[in-house]
């Protein structure tokens, strides 16, 4: 819809055309007294009107604008696909031939092979600048040039020289042998002179025409035939690379179809319908050739009808699938273009019906099939590639003008208007330039002159089509010339630096363009009040800024290259000596070579070089500083930063002398240049090896995360391998850090200090993740009354007692071997591992403490310059005071862990599962005990030394609460006789014994009886007869709950459990009543705390 609505200056049509800010201009008239033009006028081509007829001599050339309208209707201006009346054999002579023997054999023969591949392409995949368009699927170049030269033809065919009356001949001013004297086609070229292009020396003919073949005796023609001039038909056939054979064959196909219709425009034929219709397989050397042309046609319907059309279409459309279908079935088999052909028949309908649609369904003569973006603009820039000369590719023809003007001619059929054409245009120039090697500055002033006029009509045009297309065009170009920009020092030198001054006004003024079109279309307003000049000068300054970066990392890789070269290696110190050196040239070839050519756009150009080289270097300077962490600051080091001193000074002073006219002084420059301050890179050279150094710390506490399987690290290392390889690391970290040749202040020891103290604290709360002991205590029954005709104890007396092994089949380890009736699980020797591990830490910490703290030369830091923690802890006796109590928690919580594990998991099939189980008498605790002792010997084995104390400590603690719960929440298991009493104490002075035998060393005797006081307080209990413990049971429930005297049968609240047993706990004489076998209790039970009864 964009391209149709375009037409108004490109089309016949009722709407006049614009006035065009670039026209295509012949010559000026030759008189005498005609001044000089302006060789550069406020517009390139409106300095004058009239046209090249004006100039040569013979019949009046018809106006440049485009035809008038046609009068004719849409029916009587495309016949459609019904058969065209038969033309008589010499219909190719109505339209003349460019073609001659001698012309062909002298451009095929000497021109063809050596012109390069650039001139016939659109574009090369290979090339550095991109092709800015979309590609056009299934048509290379070769296509799109003919097809091109197709449309061009079709388009002039009724000019002079392409079968119109009168042919324009061009005459060497060389031939004296023509009889008289003649003009020259052309002895100026305005497009030529609006862009600055030079003429040539010689004219086309002279360059391409030649003398005919040379004949027999026998031949008629055996008389000297006189060299023949050229038709500009002739010029662009040659220029196009087009076969005399496809022209001969398109010049049928025209006569054929225009047979009564002389009059009809280009527009309104579709030329690839026509050549299929009339062109037979017989007039091509074999069909395979046929079948690739003719597919070249069908891909050319495609691309214009099916996948890039002018006007959008819907999927559903019939005539739309109907052409696809075809276009499909003809890759493999040529098709059937016969008169009584249906495939032809739908084929023709189809192409028909889709190119004379129109955006708004009216009627209309314009075929719309070769408008559609991109193809029209492939073919358009194949058309204005012509204008080169074959035999040296960076000039211009000098009959451009006459090219120009009939180039245009196709506007109307590929929906060209002047502002896509003076993009395109631009393009072409630019695109030779760069595809010749950039050997000709003219051609990149061309490309300025006409992006000039880009300039002007981008800020009139808003068509959304033209803004995409300059887009493209604008970012390939910057693009390319960024690139070089960017790395100016690499792809200019030597006599290629003037390059930069003819490509920095192009590659400005397109990002000038650029951000007009940006800021049209909304956006980057905030951008809008910058001026052009702040625009440009920020662009320059990124372009030097890039390069001086990319020339230093090219110095630097040069330098590295000496040192590998040299016989000895060089240290770190000579490269970065060299490199000073290397730098301080590259500021003085800025400063001589580029910075004058810059200065033009960017006042202080070498000021912002030697910025940026004073910022490369200290990067560097502070690398290699990084890397001198672990070892002496030796003279070479001294030399280095010497060094970088006087480089300092050397771009400080040309930052200063290059600023001076500034209204600073250079002062904003300065202040970005980062100075090389040696005290302050080495504190952070410091800093930066503590992090890295506690980053490796890290790094191994997080393996230790991931791989520890807490296993000992050998039967005499029993701790785990994670911990003895993070404190190796503290250590050598704490021994390096005192080997830096540097004073080494109170202030970063403590910042080592707190690091490592980070480290060992996260490792401990690492090995204390193993759970609560909580999670090995079984809960609590539901509390019942005993029964002595209960079912569980009629089942229990006919039951047969089974005995329980002691082994447990998963056990495994290099421990259990000599400890066989051991039941201590796998998880419970981990914990054990763990327990070890924190006693290896809290064993080796005291001594990394003392490095830190007694290590001579450690100078005094200015105290305010502490944190309070800080000052705290340097006020304390240990930098790891924290962490060791942090260690013990771990410990204690540890053993706690392992032993309720040991106790309640481990034993439990020997103790709470079956001690007592059924009554007393036949379940006493003698084989517990056995399991018991081989437990504490396997752990003790296990267990360091400084370990062992508070594990059997915890086990000891354990076994008492497994203890009480057998006894005071046994379940209906269990049931207790007043005479058990003694049994029970037996058992239990047996329990206690097994501690003081395995831990006699261990264990002091009062920690033991004071933990044993609860137990034998319940034991008591279990001896008082049962009036008794109800008479205290009431006492202690009437007093907690504040009801005073209770009276016979008066019920009674129920004591809350609290966990903490005691013979003062009402909940636990509660417990012991409730596990009584007698009939008394049972009733009090019943009557006073409605208890239910055991099942």
């Amino acid at each position: 819809m964009a391209l149709h609505a375009r037409r108004r200056d490109s089309a016949p049509g009722t709407f006049p055309p614009l006035s065009p800010t670039i026209s295509i201009p012949p010559p000026p008239p030759l008189h005498h007294h005609d001044p000089s033009p302006d060789p550069f006028p406020p517009s390139i081509f409106e300095s004058h009107c009239h046209s090249r007829r004006e100039s040569l001599p013979g019949p009046s050339f018809p106006p440049l604008s485009p035809p008038p309208p046609a009068t004719h209707s849409r029916r009587d201006s495309y016949p459609g696909p019904f058969p065209s009346p038969s033309y008589p054999e010499s219909d190719s002579g109505l339209l003349p031939s460019t073609s001659s023997s001698s012309i062909n054999h002298y451009y095929h023969l000497e021109l063809y092979y050596h012109t390069s591949k650039h001139r016939l392409c659109l574009y090369d995949k290979d090339s550095d600048l991109s092709w800015p368009f979309p590609e056009l699927e299934g048509l290379d170049h070769d296509d799109i040039r003919e097809t091109a030269y197709e449309i061009f033809f079709t388009a002039c065919r009724s000019a002079p020289g392409f079968g119109g009356r009168n042919a324009i001949t061009f005459y060497s001013k060389h031939e004296g042998s023509g009889g008289g004297t003649s003009l020259p086609a052309s002895q100026t070229s305005r497009v030529k002179r609006a862009l600055g292009l030079r003429m040539l020396r010689s004219s086309l003919p002279q360059r391409m025409s030649a003398p005919v073949s040379p004949v027999t005796d026998r031949s008629p023609r055996s008389r000297a035939v006189p060299r023949r001039t050229m038709t500009m038909a002739e010029v662009m056939r040659l220029q196009m690379g087009v076969s005399e054979q496809s022209d001969s064959r398109l010049r049928k196909t025209l006569v054929r179809t225009l047979v009564g219709q002389l009059g009809r425009q280009a527009e309104t034929i579709i030329l690839p319908l026509e050549l299929l219709r009339h062109l037979k397989p017989s007039e091509f050397n074999d069909s395979h050739k046929y079948h690739l042309w003719q597919k070249r046609q069908l891909k050319l319907l495609e691309a214009g009808l099916l996948l890039h059309p002018s006007i959008p279409i819907e999927k559903t459309n019939t005539y739309a699938m109907n052409l696809k279908d075809i276009i499909r079935s003809a890759e493999f088999k040529p098709l059937d273009t016969g008169k009584n052909s249906d495939t032809m028949r739908t084929f023709s309908n189809s192409v028909v019906c889709l190119s004379m649609r129109s955006p708004n369904d009216t009627t209309t003569n314009v075929c719309h099939w070769a408008n559609g973006y991109p193809v029209n603009i492939h073919l358009y820039i194949s058309l204005l590639q012509s204008i080169f000369d074959l035999r040296d590719e960076t000039s211009v023809l000098d009959e451009v003008d006459e090219q120009l003007d009939l180039i245009k001619k196709t506007w109307s059929t590929l929906g060209i208007n002047r502002p896509i054409h003076n993009v395109c245009f631009t393009w072409v120039m630019f695109q030779q330039y760069v595809e010749t090697g950039q050997i000709e500055p003219d051609l990149l002033c061309a490309s300025h002159a006409l992006l000039n006029e880009v300039a002007n009509d981008a800020k009139k045009e808003r068509e959304s089509l033209y803004v995409e297309i300059l887009r493209s065009v604008l970012s390939s170009l910057q693009e390319w010339a960024d690139k070089r920009l960017l790395n100016y020092h690499e792809c200019f030198q030597g006599g290629d630096i003037g390059q930069i001054e003819n490509l920095l006004p192009v590659v400005l003024l397109a990002s000038k363009i650029s951000g007009h079109v940006t800021i049209s279309d909304g956006e980057g307003q905030e951008k809008g009040d910058k001026t052009m000049g702040d625009s440009s000068e920020d662009q320059i300054d990124d372009y030097i800024r890039s390069s001086i970066k990319n020339a230093f990392e090219k110095a630097m890789e040069a330098a590295n290259a000496k040192s590998a070269e040299s016989e000895t290696k060089k240290e770190m110190g000579e490269v970065m000596l060299l490199l000073a050196q290397e730098t301080e040239y590259l500021a003085m070839k800025e400063r001589q070579n580029y910075s004058p050519v810059l200065k033009k756009w960017h006042t202080i150009a070498a000021a912002v070089a030697a910025l940026t080289l004073n910022n490369c270097y200290g990067h560097v300077l502070k690398q290699y500083l990084s890397e001198m962490t672990t070892s002496s600051i030796t003279v070479e080091v001294i030399l280095v930063l010497q060094r970088a001193k006087n480089l300092e000074d050397v771009l400080v002073q040309m930052v200063v002398e290059d600023s001076v006219d500034c209204e600073d002084g250079g002062k904003t420059v300065v202040r970005e240049m980062v100075p090389f301050e040696v005290e302050s890179t080495i504190m952070i050279l410091i800093r930066k090896w503590i992090d890295e150094s506690l980053h490796k710390g890290k790094e191994c506490l997080q393996r230790a995360k991931e791989t520890e399987a807490w296993n000992p690290k050998s039967k005499s290392e029993p701790y785990a391998k994670s911990v003895v390889e993070l404190m190796n690391l503290a250590k050598t970290i704490v021994r390096e850090f005192f080997q830096i040749p540097i004073p080494i202040t109170e202030n970063l020891v403590q910042e080592l200090a707190d690091g490592l103290q980070q480290i060992f604290r996260e490792y401990t709360m690492f090995i204390a993740a193993c759970g609560l002991k909580e999670n090995y205590i079984p809960s609590l029954p539901p509390l019942t009354r005993c029964n002595r005709n209960s079912k569980f104890q009629r089942l229990w007396k006919i039951a047969s007692p089974c005995s329980v092994s002691c082994e447990d089949p998963n056990i495994y380890g290099i421990y259990e071997a000599n400890h066989p009736h051991s039941c201590t699980s796998r998880g419970t020797q981990r914990l054990y591992i763990r327990l070890n591990t924190l006693h290896y830490l809290l064993f080796h910490i005291p001594s990394l403490d003392k490095s830190l703290s007694l290590t001579p030369g450690v100078v005094p830091s200015n105290r305010h310059s502490f944190t309070n923690s800080h000052e705290t802890q340097s006020n304390s006796t240990s930098y790891f005071e924290t962490t060791n109590t942090s260690i013990l928690a771990a410990c204690q919580h540890v053993s706690e862990v392992a032993s309720y594990r040991l106790m309640f998991f481990d034993s439990n099939p020997f103790f709470y599962d079956s001690l007592y189980v059924g009554d007393v008498a036949n379940s006493r605790i003698s084989n517990l005990l056995t399991i018991l002792k081989h437990n504490i010997k396997l752990m003790t084995a296990i267990l360091t030394e400084r370990a062992q104390a508070l594990a059997v400590k915890e086990v000891m603690k354990a076994s008492f609460d497994a203890f009480l719960m057998v006894l005071l929440a046994g379940g209906t298991t269990r049931v207790f006789n007043e005479s058990d009493h003694q049994s029970i104490q037996e058992d239990f002075d047996s329990l206690k014994q097994v501690f003081y035998t395995c831990g006699k060393e261990l264990l002091e005797e009062n920690v033991m009886e004071k933990e044993a006081e609860v137990v034998e307080g319940v034991i008591a209990l279990m001896g008082m007869s049962t009036e008794q413990l109800m008479e205290n049971l009431s006492n202690l429930s009437s007093e907690t709950s504040g009801i005073g005297v209770i009276g016979n049968g008066q019920k009674l609240p129920m004591p809350p459990t609290t966990g903490k047993w005691n013979r003062a706990d009402p909940n636990t004489i509660l417990r012991v009543l409730c596990h009584r076998n007698d009939q008394a209790a049972n009733n009090f039970l019943k009557r006073r705390f409605q208890i239910a009864r055991r099942r």
